[in-house]
């Protein structure tokens, strides 16, 4: 019986030293541009990223900072304009790029885009005594929105809309609340956090109902992910195993109520699956998780 026990130790011994010799060069596995480091192209704006203290901060920027961690390595942080994030991808300068970037099939065809963090829908961001959902709620009505949407085309096609254009989301929401503009239709994140931050306005955001083919951009599913190069695989599929995690124990649910973003729309997806047979087999599935019941 001694013997046995003996032998049993050693064997726990040996599966202890495997797992201690070999977790580490796991995480050697994954290459990055600079050893031990993870590039990480962002915006700065919330809620999507941040640098505060040595760590990446937001939505997005949490995320990358548990995907680091999980990989062994420290987040270098490389803060640019959005028009440089995507090129400096390509150019292999960093190794992430992130700020609440939408899937497009044109962004898979330059780079790899991870599974998505959350999902989102245009909506109505508008006085919290109405209760509008709809392209039919904004017919007849004054909205703002940013210059250089790529839904301001189907915004004209709603009847009797007059569209105000704005540089910035702030100015958008400043004439709201003077009441010189009816509602805004902005980045759904963005308007999420500011309203959460900022209850004396008493505002609120409702994503459209509307799933029309007619209205794609303005009523579609979209997913928010991260880009990266196309020329490292491995770096792709450990983001996209931590993605994974987090799904599945809903830990992206826990980490966006800290920016606001409560609502099922960004964690349960409702509509078309426009990746599937795209950049993902055809019959992958959307992730989801929905709230504990």
């Amino acid at each position: 019986m001694l013997n046995r026990h003996i032998r049993i130790a050693v064997g726990l011994a040996a599966l202890a030293t495997f797992f201690t010799a070999t977790t580490p060069a796991m995480a050697q596995k994954v290459e990055t541009i600079e050893k031990g480091m993870l590039t990480v192209a962002f915006t700065g704006d919330m809620p999507g990223t941040g640098y505060q203290d040595g760590k990446m901060v937001g939505y997005d920027g949490e995320i990358l900072q548990r995907i680091s961690e999980a990989a062994q390595l420290k987040v270098k942080p490389a803060l640019m304009e959005w028009s440089g994030t995507i090129a400096s991808v390509q150019s292999k300068r960093v190794d992430v790029m992130a700020g609440t970037m939408g899937w497009t099939e044109q962004r898979a065809k330059i780079m790899a885009l991870s599974d998505p963090i959350h999902y989102f829908k245009n909506g109505i961001t508008q006085l919290d005594k109405n209760n509008w959902s709809s392209l039919k709620d904004l017919e007849g009505k004054k909205v703002g929105t940013i210059t250089g949407f790529s839904f301001i085309p189907e915004m004209r096609k709603i009847k009797g809309l007059q569209v105000a254009l704005y540089d910035t989301s702030d100015a958008a929401v400043r004439d709201l609340l003077a009441g010189r503009i009816d509602a805004v239709i902005g980045d759904p994140p963005v308007m999420q956090y500011a309203i959460s931050r900022n209850p004396q306005w008493k505002l609120k955001f409702n994503a459209f109902t509307d799933n029309s083919p007619e209205f794609p951009l303005l009523t579609g599913l979209g997913q928010v992910v991260f880009g990266l190069s196309k020329d490292n695989p491995e770096l792709v599929k450990a983001v996209n195993a931590e993605i994974a995690k987090m799904w599945q124990t809903c830990e992206l649910r826990k980490i966006g109520k800290s920016y606001g973003l409560v609502q099922d729309v960004w964690f349960v997806p409702s509509g078309q699956n426009t990746r599937a047979g795209v950049d993902r087999p055809a019959n992958w599935s959307l992730p989801s998780c929905k709230p504990a019941a």
